[in-house]
């Protein structure tokens, strides 16, 4: 697998609303490690004409989004600051391809956590609060046909993330059992509780710690970590505007209109 060629591809893809082929498709193969190389190789490109890293993306942590793209495993993207957004912020969708929206728990660090053999516990105390969150994914892959490889190589198919304004500590706080309720055009649209991430939220949050470990990278103090979806993936339509209402957390909305 050409690393380059195949980084190149996908900004060009990003940047042109032309959406690319399935590498997963191609006579020729692509590992795992071959598609989290394309991803740094284009975050490192990015950085080096004047990107930030603002926070990391684990994806797939859910049963749910791990049965819709038949997958076993998380997997995870860089976020960067021209990917943030504020609550009721409206978004343009001329900025992305075939978007959807996700529902999820973010933390935000107050020490740098490197694997391996981050434990739950390391996360929470790690932890300066949490905030209720959105996360725009979008993918660079023609209509979504993607498998494990093409959604890593895309950056975890991360496009943007809407942060609350409201924060939550973690004292006497059991993410595991926060519902969470969501509303499409003030219409329930779905609820879920934060055990849906792989049992606990801050178990996510390991388990990147550790998986980035490999690839000598580290969770940083400061940097906001999305810490999976506790639902489904929602496209998202012209004039759509969504709130997701975290008990204990807070709530946090985004307007979307082309």
């Amino acid at each position: 697998m050409d690393i380059q060629k195949a980084a190149t591809a996908l900004m060009e893809a990003e940047n042109e609303k032309k959406p690319i082929a399935p590498f997963t498709s191609s006579t020729e193969e692509i590992s795992v490690d071959d598609a989290y190389k394309i991803q740094l190789y284009q975050i490192r490109h990015k950085v080096e004409n004047g990107a930030e890293i603002v926070g990391k993306k684990i994806g797939l942590t859910s049963k749910a989004m791990q049965e819709m793209l038949n997958v076993t495993e998380p997997d995870y993207g860089h976020i960067l600051n021209d990917m943030i957004y504020g609550d009721g912020e409206l978004i343009s969708l001329n900025k992305f391809i075939q978007p959807r929206i996700e529902f999820e728990i973010a933390f935000v660090l107050k020490k740098d956590l490197k694997g391996p053999g981050v434990t739950m516990k390391d996360v929470i105390d790690a932890t300066d609060h949490v905030v209720p969150a959105l996360e725009i994914i979008d993918s660079r892959i023609k209509d979504w046909q993607i498998k494990f490889e093409d959604t890593v190589a895309d950056n975890g198919s991360s496009a943007g993330a809407i942060i609350g304004k409201t924060t939550a500590k973690l004292d006497d706080l059991d993410l595991s059992e926060v519902g969470m309720t969501v509303y499409r055009n003030g219409e329930f649209l779905d609820s879920a509780f934060g055990s849906a991430v792989m049992g606990h939220p801050a178990e996510a949050v390991a388990w990147l710690a550790n998986a980035l470990g490999s690839y000598g990278i580290s969770l940083n103090a400061g940097e906001v970590i999305l810490s999976g979806a506790l639902s489904k993936a929602i496209p998202i339509e012209d004039g759509d505007t969504f709130t997701a209402e975290f008990k204990h957390i807070g709530a946090v909305t985004a307007t979307f209109k082309k």
